[in-house]
């Protein structure tokens, strides 16, 4: 059986040897691509952490939709217990967490929404019951029963059984721009790498810092 240690990154950043990494987002990709291989399900699985007006912090899981230079992005509604929070305060934190590779990667950093060109884009991808349940769902809203539920979903299936189904209002997405990035790679006797990515804005340069475990 391959070790973890010995399994070679399409950007040739070996897991032993990821701290000599210059740049953060190149290394999430190698490191994402591996656990798409290796996790059992949802790699692009993360908790995303906000807090609410006082300041008591939520985290809940997500997953990661798109990610490039400008960011992290996943989709929500507005109205929803996370939609609230990032629009009273739009900062977040997420982390990633591969068990298989024994390995974390944590982000922190600015949130703004997706254009709704995007946001329609993505909506549009879904499959069709996704999207007719996203009409159905007040998401974090009291629900008086699952019948309830289901009742709303056959109305808006039959609402929309012909043709395409639109982006509900208020249905977006939101646009993770980090600031910090921490790489975290399991090693014996809890002598863990750990690698910090910073920088003061988004056009800055990054700065590394390895940190003790």
């Amino acid at each position: 059986m391959t070790s973890p240690d010995a399994i070679k990154t399409p950007g040739e950043l070996i897991s032993g040897d990821f701290t000599a990494a210059q740049e953060p987002f190149a290394l999430f990709a190698a490191w994402l691509t591996e656990a798409t291989r290796s996790e059992p399900n949802d790699p692009n699985a993360m908790a995303l952490a906000t807090v609410d007006k006082d300041g008591l912090p939520d985290v809940r899981m997500v997953l990661l939709k798109g990610y490039d230079a400008d960011g992290f992005v996943f989709y929500s509604h507005t109205d929803s217990a996370k939609g609230r929070e990032l629009t009273a305060n739009p900062k977040a934190a997420l982390l990633f967490h591969w068990k298989s590779l024994r390995r974390q990667v944590r982000v922190r950093g600015p949130v703004s929404r997706v254009t709704d060109a995007e946001a329609d884009a993505y909506f549009a991808s879904r499959p069709k019951q996704a999207q007719i349940g996203a009409w159905a769902s007040r998401q974090s809203q009291p629900l008086e029963s699952r019948m309830a539920f289901e009742k709303a979903i056959a109305l808006n299936a039959a609402k929309y059984a012909i043709g395409e189904v639109p982006r509900p209002p208020g249905w977006n997405g939101w646009r993770i721009t980090p600031q910090t990035f921490e790489f975290w790679h399991d090693r014996p006797f809890r002598l863990h790498d750990r690698i910090q990515f910073s920088r003061s804005a988004p056009d800055a340069v990054w700065t590394k810092t390895r940190l003790y475990p």
